[in-house]
């Protein structure tokens, strides 16, 4: 059975349905579907400053699942999980999305155009795991998600929750 994800941007008013790769990133999907049972994943959303046309969120460490159908170049859908040590994240990044130093966190972005490239200036790499990917409403997302990076992220909320039923 295919379970598949809403994406909202909340004050913007839109959503993207992801359908789970749960073939390709079996462990990923697993976690992320359990955490969602207890209800909708969210946070500030933040624009990347350095993969280019991502938009994420920050939620507390909910499992340790090692790296699953990584990429360092995800494409326009790709819905990605990253798994932050906490010692991986800047102090100052930390306080402000109110980040345990010690637990670390779980990064959870949602990439709606090309030329991706997951590199950072303090660390390098940065591989994340695909685990769902966008099958609905991307380009209303994208435009959304533009806003985010042209417009600010100030009171904007990235929420993802399960949908039961295939919505297509």
């Amino acid at each position: 059975m295919t379970s598949f994800l809403r994406i909202s941007l909340a004050r913007r008013g839109v959503s993207c349905v992801a359908e789970l790769l749960e073939k390709d990133a079996p462990r990923t999907c697993a976690a992320v579907w359990d955490a969602l049972a207890r209800g909708p994943l969210g946070g500030d959303a933040q624009h990347a400053k350095y993969a280019r046309n991502e938009v994420y969120t920050m939620v507390p460490r909910f499992a340790q699942i090692g790296r699953e159908n990584p990429t360092v170049t995800p494409i326009p859908g790709d819905v990605v999980l990253f798994d932050f040590a906490g010692g991986m994240l800047d102090s100052a990044f930390k306080a402000d999305q109110g980040i345990d130093a010690e637990e670390g966190a779980i990064d959870l972005a949602i990439f709606y155009g090309r030329n991706n490239l997951l590199i950072n200036g303090d660390v390098g790499w940065v591989p994340g795991n695909v685990f769902a990917s966008i099958v609905e409403g991307l380009a209303p997302m994208a435009e959304a998600c533009h806003d985010v990076w042209r417009s600010g992220s100030t009171g904007e909320r990235l929420v993802y929750e399960r949908l039961d039923a295939d919505p297509r």
